[in-house]
């Protein structure tokens, strides 16, 4: 894993560790916190020895959007600007914006993943969990 994506991977576990608590009954809701859960997901059976976790950024610029694809691992998103427009699998269309977060299952075409703007860019992370080399993404068929 390339120190970049290892820096960023230690930032994404760093903060949901901060955010999580171990149990509802657990957590403190009478303090400020820096840190909030963004997303909680269960992930499909994974090898658990051949894991690996890769950081994309992604940016669309006004207008931009990519071909119908697939990613052979699950996929958690998070806006970091802008406005996100996607369709996965057999879960309806929706627009994320900043601070929004979503979810992608291994294998699911992903029909619609653009810039919901025509005027400003689409920036946002995409959190890979694989268990088996190859590409992130391939074309759909």
């Amino acid at each position: 894993m390339s120190p970049m994506h290892h820096g960023g991977l230690v930032l994404l576990l760093a903060g949901a560790a901060l955010a999580r608590p171990r149990d509802a009954a657990a957590q403190d809701t009478t303090s400020a916190s820096p840190a909030r859960v963004a997303l909680t997901r269960a992930l499909p059976q994974l090898d658990g020895h051949r894991l690996e976790a890769t950081l994309v950024e992604v940016t669309y610029g006004p207008g931009q959007s990519s071909a119908p694809h697939r990613h052979p691992c699950p996929v958690i998103g998070y806006v970091i600007e802008g406005e996100y427009r996607t369709q996965s699998g057999a879960e309806p269309a929706a627009v994320y914006r900043a601070g929004q977060t979503f979810y992608e299952a291994p294998d699911a075409v992903h029909r619609v993943s653009a810039n919901a703007s025509a005027d400003r860019p689409v920036r946002f992370l995409a959190y890979f969990v694989c268990d088996r080399q190859g590409p992130l993404s391939v074309p759909a068929q």
